[in-house]
């Protein structure tokens, strides 16, 4: 507990903090200024109103002195509190200095009116001198030097009051060991909550560091991916281009095994563009044009019954002859084509995988269903997470990465529309794209 007396902030922040909570201090000026100008001038305001009644209160002329210095006092660490607050290259000594005048005020403000009320002998009565402690501590964050002279000014403050009264030896010994009292209620309280704020300072700021680093690291993780990547393409497109043309070379005895090489090496290339387009940190601006989204479905449907074996493949059902949306062509593209591939992954080959496109309430609505297993309860969440946990293999061993799907948001996001998802399991999923359609 008595560390918490001579408490420093760690030097690693103490230029920060100091910086960070002049201003804030100043900022409480400005406030507390305000609210006991308000105050003070409503008391005034209400004299004009009820004088003959209020003139007759004992010592009318102290509260009305301590009246208008309350607003004078107020008024200026207004105006100076507000110059302070519009000068970001104030120095920090005269920032130090309004704010340890505004304590000095304030304790000042209070004392004066326990004073007054208490006939001349402050231990009578504490509690308004109690509230300026509780002002200070809570509000402002003092340095030790600072709370020091601001602890003795409440001993001052007795001393000096003393003076002009005729009080006996054992009412100044109580107010001497009052105003010490105070004084250390003032000191405690400022050390307990000056310690607070500064250990929430240095915690924002440790977290601040880590997530910088955090950053930083995942920066490096993204060029790392992104030149390994770049250099595993190379390799792959020169064995995708040897094997198509063995493939194409004519009288060749065996073309299982060298089809078997072009398949693995087209899988590679899907997931190093999946991982390139993972990591990039900053994307293109979308190129889009205004395509006819009826007829693009058609042909994508087309290369997919062209280049797929099973029974039952695609059927496109729309109940209207032309939908025009602004999309750019190449990446809707991929994104149809990986929902259609995931519908077959986790489908048997004897059902079909339906499109659907149809305008609903001023937006154009692509779904893609299976009659699969369908997805689970505790998986939805995860689906479209980078990397997500929630991919699974395939009814034929397929493997996944877990990026298409989230590509394929984030395509969708691009095009400023949406992708969901429906599914239950055993019973299939249907993923649906919603986008706006192109301006009439």
């Amino acid at each position: 507990m008595f560390h918490l007396y001579k408490y420093k902030t760690p030097d690693k922040y103490s230029v920060d903090f100091k910086e960070t909570y002049s201003y804030i201090n100043i900022r409480h000026i400005k406030v507390l200024s305000t609210v006991l100008l308000c105050i003070a001038s409503a008391i005034r305001l209400a004299s004009f109103f009820f004088y003959e009644d209020i003139i007759t209160i004992p010592r009318y002329a102290e509260y009305s002195l301590s009246n208008i210095i309350q607003i004078s006092g107020s008024f200026l660490f207004l105006m100076l509190s507000s110059l302070a607050l519009k000068n970001p290259k104030l120095s920090a000594f005269k920032k130090n200095a309004l704010i340890l005048l505004f304590t000095l005020f304030l304790l000042s403000v209070c004392y004066s009116v326990s004073y007054i009320f208490s006939t001349h002998n402050t231990k009578n009565n504490l509690s308004v001198v109690l509230i300026g402690i509780v002002m200070i501590s809570i509000f402002f964050a003092l340095e030790l030097i600072y709370i020091t002279i601001t602890a003795l000014f409440i001993v001052f403050l007795f001393a000096i009051t003393i003076s002009f009264t005729s009080l006996n030896t054992q009412q100044i010994f109580l107010n001497i060991s009052t105003s010490g009292i105070l004084a250390f209620v003032l000191f405690t309280c400022s050390r307990y909550g000056y310690y607070f704020k500064s250990q929430h300072f240095i915690q924002l700021k440790e977290l601040e560091e880590r997530n910088e680093e955090i950053q930083n690291l995942n920066h490096q993780k993204g060029e790392i991916l992104g030149f390994v990547a770049h250099d595993l393409r190379n390799p792959l497109n020169n064995i995708e281009a040897l094997s198509t043309l063995i493939l194409t070379e004519e009288g060749h005895p065996d073309t299982t095994e060298v089809q078997l090489i072009l398949n693995s090496a087209q899988h590679a290339k899907h997931i190093i563009n999946d991982l390139i387009e993972v990591v990039q940190e900053k994307k293109a601006a979308l190129k889009v044009q205004e395509v006819e989204l009826i007829g693009f479905l058609k042909g994508i449907q087309n290369t997919w019954l062209t280049n797929t074996d099973r029974t039952r493949i695609i059927n496109l059902n729309t109940d209207q002859n032309s939908i025009s949306v602004n999309i750019n062509p190449s990446k809707f593209t991929r994104v149809i084509d990986n929902l259609i591939g995931n519908a077959i992954k986790f489908s048997p080959s004897n059902t079909p995988v339906n499109i659907e496109a149809h305008t609903k309430q001023g937006k154009v609505e692509i779904r893609i269903s299976d009659f699969g297993i369908g997805i689970p309860e505790s998986l939805k969440f995860l689906l479209f997470d980078q990397f997500s946990k929630a991919g699974r293999t395939g009814l034929n061993g397929e493997k996944s990465m877990g990026l298409g799907l989230h590509i394929s948001k984030d395509i969708i996001e691009q095009h400023l529309g949406n992708l969901t998802v429906e599914s239950e399991e055993n019973k299939g999923t249907t993923f649906i794209i919603s986008i706006l359609p192109a301006a009439i």
